[in-house]
């Protein structure tokens, strides 16, 4: 079944060739996408039962054997990867489309948003099945290009000042990582990982440190990981829901999944254990604070984002079966939820115009089902039992105490204060927006949707705007048309000061049904993790199992021709 390997990549290629060819009919594009994705989830599903019961999976592209060829290896860790990453494309994608959004402005046009979708679920899927540090490079940089588009879709301003911070951070992290690859076969003669694992043992101890603390740096700042992380609260809310949920849930992943490579396949040895606990600590510690000072929804979540990566480095630093086995569960834990809380601060977003706390209020009354469907994930994000976020921070805990160092020890207490205080933010966000009904002023003069690109065009006395209730276009008595950022269900079910009187809770809002499905089995899949917690964490041990035993990783890949 090594056939199935490559499909991994070719079919969003393939896909978003055909989609680009198609920029006159968006039906299809968006028919054309879904059935990409799908066909790589049903690979990734396939691939994820075939090597949990025969072993790792190794293509050698072209017939080249290793190392001289391009190695596509599929083990257990790869392979669970890839099924999450896929099934959250999907449903990203599916958001994307009952929203009506894929670009805010008319001048960016919408149909681009599919191809560029596909090119970066080849470069995400590419990342975890790439067997060698070229093609993993080769595989960062499509991924890149295409978050630059999605990233400043839209052109606005805003878009475009965060993005350029975003690209410039990216480029400085691209340009270490090849330096790394550069050095790397310099002392060893390869960029395959397999046969790297084997000669750099026989390296001199400080070249050794060199190419190790190069590949960290360059693989910490795509993971954003603290100090490295300060890019990503700038550059992630400004995008709309879609793309910021499907870059929180797996941009970070892929440079999370390089560092448990790096750590347990290219240096095996805990040379840098420490300093990764250390990270580890201020990651969480850091980006928790920061997440508690935010008063707006997205800029919180993505500082909650940066402190939850620590959890996963903690794991890593470690350096046991134990460590390893507990991050691998909360990274695929983490690219869930944090994921579904993207897409429910779109609907909040959606439905309240804004999502600033300030401005937000009685969403509890105007959208009771939008409620529970943040009240859920937030839990889980915080750790509450009995969800998948308390089972896997308890797993590190236990792996913590396992090893009994001091310092594993301070990373428990970091971790518990980070919960509590996750928790907390995330309380006052439901608190501001959902429970305290809508501050006086709001209630008098609504907000408009987030993004109006052409505002500073109209008159003092604008005349009133049909707007379309699926895709947020406000059509202009000019001819005109306004693309919002995030469209609401209908402006006349959002009431005014007139309507409800000042500071009153809002009316009951209708949301699109595709939208709220798609986010409420975004919601259940994220329960779901608790439902097969058992099978998922000792599926999660195995791959640390391999992980922890390099040898397995070499054979498989060089097999006779070491």
């Amino acid at each position: 079944m090594t056939w199935l390997v490559p499909l991994l990549v070719l079919v969003p290629l393939l896909g978003a060739a055909g989609a680009l060819g198609l920029l006159r009919h968006q039906k299809l594009q968006q028919a054309i996408t879904v059935a990409a994705l799908v066909v790589a989830l049903a690979v990734a599903a396939t691939l994820l039962v075939l090597v949990d019961r025969h072993g790792t999976i190794v293509v050698q592209v072209g017939g080249w054997e290793a190392p001289y060829g391009i190695s596509l290896v599929v083990d257990r860790l790869s392979a669970l990867l890839l099924t999450v990453s896929a099934s959250v494309l999907l449903i990203v994608l599916l958001f994307s489309i009952g929203q009506g959004l894929a670009a805010d402005d008319g001048e960016a046009p919408v149909t681009i948003f599919y191809p560029t979708y596909l090119v970066l679920a080849a470069g995400v899927l590419d990342s975890f099945i790439a067997g060698d540090l070229f093609n993993l490079y080769v595989a960062f940089e499509m991924l890149l290009v295409a978050s630059y588009v999605l990233i400043t879709l839209g052109g606005s301003e805003q878009r475009v000042r965060a993005g350029t911070t975003y690209i410039v951070t990216s480029l400085i992290a691209s340009a270490i990582f090849l330096a790394a690859i550069g050095l790397v076969y310099g002392a060893t003669g390869t960029v395959n990982i397999a046969q790297i694992s084997e000669r750099v043992a026989g390296l001199p101890e400080h070249v050794q440190l060199l190419l190790h603390t190069m590949l960290l740096i360059g693989f910490g700042i795509k993971a954003a990981v603290f100090p490295l992380a300060f890019w990503l609260p700038d550059s992630y809310p400004t995008a709309p829901a879609p793309v910021t949920a499907v870059f929180a849930g797996l941009l970070t992943k892929v440079g999370i999944y390089a560092i448990i490579r790096l750590e347990t396949i290219i240096f095996p040895r805990p040379q840098l254990n420490t300093v990764l606990l250390i990270v580890a600590v201020l990651t969480m510690v850091v980006g928790v604070l920061g997440a508690v000072s935010q008063t707006d929804v997205k800029r919180l979540l993505s500082f909650t984002l940066i402190s939850h990566i620590g959890f996963m480095v903690m794991g890593v630093g470690l350096g046991s079966v134990v460590g390893t086995a507990a991050a691998v569960f909360y990274t695929v834990h983490h690219i869930v939820v944090q994921t579904t809380l993207f897409l429910v601060s779109g609907l909040m977003e959606r439905v309240g115009g804004t999502t600033s706390t300030r401005s937000l209020g009685g969403l509890l009354t105007g959208a009771p089902l939008l409620a529970a469907l943040y009240l859920v994930p937030a839990f889980n994000l915080g750790g509450i039992p009995p969800f998948s976020g308390f089972i896997g921070k308890l797993g590190l805990f236990r792996a913590a105490a396992i090893d009994g160092s001091p310092l594993a020890y301070v990373t428990i207490g970091a971790g518990v204060v980070t919960s509590l205080l996750t928790l907390y933010a995330l309380m006052r966000v439901w608190d501001a927006a959902f429970w305290r009904p809508k501050p006086a002023a709001e209630a008098a003069a609504p907000h408009a949707s987030v993004a109006e690109p052409h505002a500073h065009l109209r008159s003092p006395e604008p005349a009133p705007l049909t707007v379309s209730e699926e895709t947020g276009e406000a059509f202009h008595p000019d001819g005109s048309v306004t693309v919002t950022d995030a469209p609401l269900a209908s402006r006349a079910s959002r009431p005014t000061a007139t309507q409800e009187g000042v500071g009153e809770a809002p009316a009951k809002v209708r949301l699109p049904r595709m939208l709220v499905g798609v986010t409420t089995v975004a919601v259940l899949g994220s329960v779901a993790l608790t439902v097969v917690a058992g099978p998922l964490y000792g599926y999660a041990t195995r791959a640390a199992e391999s992980l922890e035993s390099p040898d397995r990783y070499v054979q498989a890949v060089l097999g006779g021709s070491r």
